[in-house]
């Protein structure tokens, strides 16, 4: 500006237009009796190139690894050294620099630039490279994924990760690594770094995949209070329990799921509810502040559950999903007793908004003061949508965004896992005389308050079924009725149970 004002009391200026480009500056100027054009580099531009981008390690090239690579290096335009494209909210270039694979013979599902990115086979030589900024884990694992999380912190180095097992079980270690990096001395007083903290600790891809709860939970929740988040967090066993609904047996829809890569060789971490039991300890953390220990959530999954248990649902208008729950206990809906966190099957009223999450899909509800329920779904699982969150982790890192503490607050609320809740409990028995007289027998011994009793016409004397629903009773309670059925003469098995949703609208026959 100053500069035109200049030209115009010296050179006679009778006009100037600038045109402003993403990278330079065109100034149209004309004098007396000549047009004179000029081109300048525009100051964003400079700075742009001036600055040091990101420099990223990722341990593990796998399917969401290899997601990343390609999102990094290929959309976000880091490929080309000379290439400053960005997508929305990239203000600082981002580049994987080198990648740490077992075998670096191994086909790979993404074309790496060598000119970028070097393969490495030794963990260390990403965590103890000191022109590495931030460090990708995506190897999986609790035991060397650990180390090289923990070292990588040490050192200085950020770290974003999609390992909710590592996390759930190391939490607090996890976290006292990382208030010790970011701590610093002022005078005679240790102050935590807070936003000065230069290591950042992300984790957006552990606990369903594509749907950004763990960043709705740090930053939308803090003038609420939270009563309960629930939700589907494992989209193995949602797609297993809907081919189940529409009339397919246990083993078949395994089957199916391993053939479609869904489920692993050795299912257990999902169809026994090890992966959802990790996730919820997460979410609860975020959500009240407590570090619940997942060796002590009660966890069932849905092995023993048939196709005659959809049969019984869909007659009380429900359906069964695996729910992960981290609820107050609430006696008149106060919902500020003790923390309770378990891993279901349960029944959902098809209402609900979680029986709307259908084939891998996963849904979390979180039931608030200030917002009632609110409901997030989407992919849970899958290459780029689990990639895509640990993407926006690295931008956020990189553009100074993520919250100063991946958990931003503490609680000492007490935890009882032996919640309560009304129970669906099937029986398969050999028909005869006074059964179910003696199933309430043994029910009013555990104090279990009986709601209602159904049963479809019988068929075969020697192998029927009958179901039970309870009033709210413990989690205990019902866990110890089953067991005494099971030693009755009648009994073919043991009882298979389940929590119900509670409240008079979630009875929906």
């Amino acid at each position: 500006k100053h500069c035109f004002s200049f030209l115009r009391v010296t050179h006679k200026l009778e006009r100037s237009i600038a045109r402003v480009t993403n990278e330079k500056i065109i100034v149209q100027i004309t004098f007396k009796n000549t047009t004179k054009h000029l081109t300048m580099v525009s100051t964003s531009s400079i700075l742009q190139s001036s600055i040091r981008p990101l420099r990223i390690g990722m341990i593990g090239a796998g399917t969401v690894g290899g997601g990343v690579y390609e999102i990094i290096m290929n959309r976000l335009g880091s490929r080309s050294a000379g290439n400053n494209t960005t997508t929305s909210g990239a203000k600082k270039q981002v580049v994987i620099t080198k990648i740490c694979v077992r075998d670096p013979t191994k086909p790979r599902d993404f074309q790496n630039d060598k000119r970028s990115t070097e393969i490495v086979t030794d963990i260390n030589s990403i965590v103890n490279d000191k022109d590495i900024d931030l460090v990708v884990e995506v190897m999986g694992g609790t035991s060397l994924a650990k180390s090289a999380v923990l070292e990588s912190l040490k050192q200085g180095k950020s770290v974003v990760t999609a390992n909710k097992a590592l996390i759930a079980e190391n939490l607090e270690e996890i976290v006292g690594v990382l208030n010790q990096v970011n701590e610093r001395v002022v005078g005679k007083e240790a102050v935590t770094a807070g936003d000065g903290g230069n290591v950042k600790f992300a984790y957006e891809a552990s606990v369903c995949g594509g749907i950004p709860v763990i960043q709705v939970l740090q930053s939308c929740y803090t003038g609420d209070i939270i009563n309960e988040v629930m939700g589907i967090c494992n989209g193995t066993t949602n797609f297993m329990l809907g081919k189940m609904e529409a009339g397919a047996d246990y083993d078949e829809v395994l089957k199916e799921a391993q053939d479609l890569g869904f489920a692993e060789a050795d299912p257990s971490a999902d169809v026994d509810g090890y992966d959802v039991r990790a996730k919820i300890a997460i979410l609860a953390k975020l959500a009240f502040g407590t570090t619940v220990p997942v060796d002590t959530i009660p966890c069932m999954g849905i092995t023993n559950i048939s196709v005659i248990d959809f049969a019984y649902a869909k007659s009380m208008g429900c359906t069964i999903k695996l729910v992960g729950t981290a609820v107050r206990q609430s006696q008149f809906g106060e919902h500020d007793g003790a923390l309770s966190v378990y891993v279901s099957p349960k029944l959902v009223p098809n209402t609900h908004l979680l029986a709307s999450a259908t084939g891998c899909g996963n849904a979390v509800a979180i039931d608030s003061a200030n917002l009632g329920i609110a409901s997030y779904t989407g992919p849970g699982a899958g290459r780029y949508a689990t990639a895509n969150s640990i993407v926006a982790d690295i931008l956020r890192v990189a553009n100074n965004t993520s919250t100063a503490s991946p958990f931003p607050f503490s609680s000492n609320i007490e935890i009882d896992n032996d919640y309560v809740s009304a129970f669906y409990i099937r029986i398969s028995f050999q028909d005869g005389l006074g059964i179910i007289r003696r199933i309430g027998e043994l029910s009013e011994s555990q104090e279990v308050s009986i709601h209602s009793i159904l049963q479809q016409p019988i068929t075969d004397r020697m192998a029927a079924d009958t179901v039970v629903t309870t009033e709210a009773c413990k989690y205990s309670q019902v866990k110890a009725l089953c067991e005494l059925i099971e030693k009755e003469d009648f009994a073919l098995c043991a009882p298979v149970f389940m929590p119900m949703f509670t409240g008079s609208e979630y009875f929906c026959a």
